[in-house]
C-alpha cells in the first residue's frame, strides 16, 4: 500500500509535532507500507515537497504566499501519478474550495482519505489568541470538506466532527524515544515538579505558581519547586508570569529552564519526581483531550496532575484530577497524593502499554479498511 501523509507546513526534526509525526510515520513503514510525506520549505523560496523532491517551487514575495494557500493540484497530481491508495492530512484548520476540490480529485481516482484534526474543538484555542480571523474561511467549508473524506481521525470523544464519523483514537508513545526516570529521589524533605510544553494560557501553568505563592506565604520546612521546560509563546503571559515571580519572591522556587531537549531534558526529569499536565483547558472551551504530555509523563514513569477529562488516565492511580477552574492548585494535595504513592516508575510506564504509536495507527486502518 502507498500512503501520502500530508501537512500544511514544515517539517522539523527537532520540533514537537515534526517528531509525533514521524512516528506515525514509522508506524506505517513497520507495517510494510511504501510511506511518503509531503510538506512546505519556506527556507529561500516557498517549495511543497514530498520526501526529497520538490512538487511545486512558488518563487518568494506575497503572490507565492497566495499560491501556497490555494494550489493543491500539485499534491493530488503526484498522488494520483504514484497511485497512492491511503492519503492522511494532518488539518491545518484551512478548508476551502481548493482543498475541497484536491480531496476531491484524490477520492475521484479511488484513494481513501482521512484527516486528522489534533485538537477539537478549536475555535475558541483561536478566539484566546486574538486571531479568529484566520479560520474565518474554514468556518465556512469545513463542514464541506468533512462530507469528501472517509472520516475524521480525533484525539476527543466525538463521535462525530462536521458531520462526518470520528475514528477515535489517542495520542500515542513511541517508547523508544521516551527515556523511563531512572531513580526515584528522596522527597522528605523537598518535591519538585515539572511541566513541559510551549506555553499557552490553556496549559494553566499560572495556577501552580499563584498555589505555591499561597503556599509560601507561611513559612515552610517542606520544599516544593516547580521546573517549567518550554518558551511561552505569547510574550504578554511570560511578563506576567515573571512579574508574578518577582512580585511574591519566587526565583528559588520557579524555576525557568527554556526550551531543553535529549540529554538536557532527561537530567531534568530524573532531578524531578511529579508532572504538571494542562491545568487550563477549560479557558478554550475544551473538557476531554487526549494530550500527548500526559503520555509522555507516564512512559517517563512519574505521576501527574490535569484538570481535562482523558479517558485513558482518569482512573490511572498516579493521576491527580485539578477542578477546571481557574483556583490556585492546592500544593498541600499534590504533597499528600504524591506521599501515598508506593508505584515504581516502571510499573506507571506498563500501564500505557496499549497507547503505543503502533497501536493507535492500527486502529486507523482497520477501521478505513475494514470493508
Amino acid at each position: 500500500m502507498n500512503v501520502l501523509f500530508l501537512i500544511f507546513h514544515g517539517f522539523d526534526p527537532n520540533n514537537g509535532i515534526s517528531k509525533k509525526i514521524s512516528y506515525q510515520l514509522d508506524v506505517f513503514k513497520v507495517l510494510g507500507m511504501q510511506t511518503h510525506i509531503c510538506f512546505m520549505d519556506e527556507h529561500g523560496t516557498k517549495k511543497r515537497i514530498v520526501d526529497d523532491t520538490v512538487i511545486a517551487d512558488y518563487g518568494n514575495g506575497v503572490f507565492s504566499k497566495i499560491l501556497k494557500r490555494i494550489e493543491f493540484a500539485s499534491i493530488s497530481n503526484y498522488a494520483i501519478q504514484n497511485k497512492i491508495d491511503f492519503v492522511y492530512i494532518r488539518s491545518n484548520h484551512n478548508a476551502n474550495p481548493f482543498t475541497i476540490r484536491m480531496v476531491k480529485q484524490m477520492k475521484q481516482a479511488g484513494m481513501k482519505v482521512v484527516m486528522e484534526i489534533p485538537t477539537y474543538p478549536y475555535d475558541t484555542e483561536y478566539k484566546a489568541q486574538g486571531i479568529s480571523r484566520q479560520i474565518f474561511q474554514d468556518k465556512l467549508f469545513r463542514n464541506q470538506l468533512a462530507k469528501h473524506l472517509d472520516a475524521i481521525v480525533t484525539f476527543s470523544d466525538y463521535d462525530e466532527i462536521f458531520g462526518k464519523r470520528t475514528i477515535r483514537i489517542s495520542n500515542g508513545i513511541d517508547f523508544n524515544s521516551v527515556r523511563m526516570k531512572s531513580t526515584v529521589n528522596d522527597t522528605s524533605k523537598e518535591l519538585n515538579l515539572i511541566g513541559v510544553a510551549e506555553i499557552h494560557e490553556w496549559h494553566g501553568f499560572d495556577r501552580i505558581v499563584k498555589g505555591l505563592a499561597e503556599y509560601y506565604s507561611i513559612p515552610q520546612n517542606y520544599i516544593v519547586k516547580f521546573h517549567i521546560v518550554g518558551y511561552f509563546f505569547n510574550s504578554e503571559i511570560e511578563q506576567e508570569f515573571k512579574k508574578f515571580i518577582a512580585d511574591h519572591h519566587m526565583e528559588d522556587y520557579v524555576i525557568l529552564h527554556g526550551k531543553k531537549h535529549g540529554v538536557e531534558l532527561d537530567k531534568l526529569f530524573e532531578l524531578c519526581d511529579f508532572g504538571i499536565g494542562s491545568l487550563g483547558r477549560h479557558r478554550v472551551g475544551i473538557q476531554a483531550i487526549k494530550t500527548l504530555k500526559n503520555r509522555e509523563y507516564a512512559a517517563r514513569g512519574i505521576p501527574f496532575i490535569y484538570s481535562e477529562t482523558d479517558s485513558d488516565f482518569d482512573q490511572k492511580p498516579y493521576v491527580l484530577k485539578a477542578p477546571a477552574d481557574d483556583s490556585p492548585i492546592d500544593i498541600n494535595s499534590i504533597i499528600s497524593f504524591y506521599q501515598s504513592l508506593s508505584l515504581t516508575p516502571l510499573e506507571i510506564r506498563d500501564s500505557i502499554k496499549d497507547l503505543s504509536w503502533k497501536n493507535q495507527m492500527e486502529k486507523v486502518l482497520k477501521n478505513v479498511f475494514k470493508s
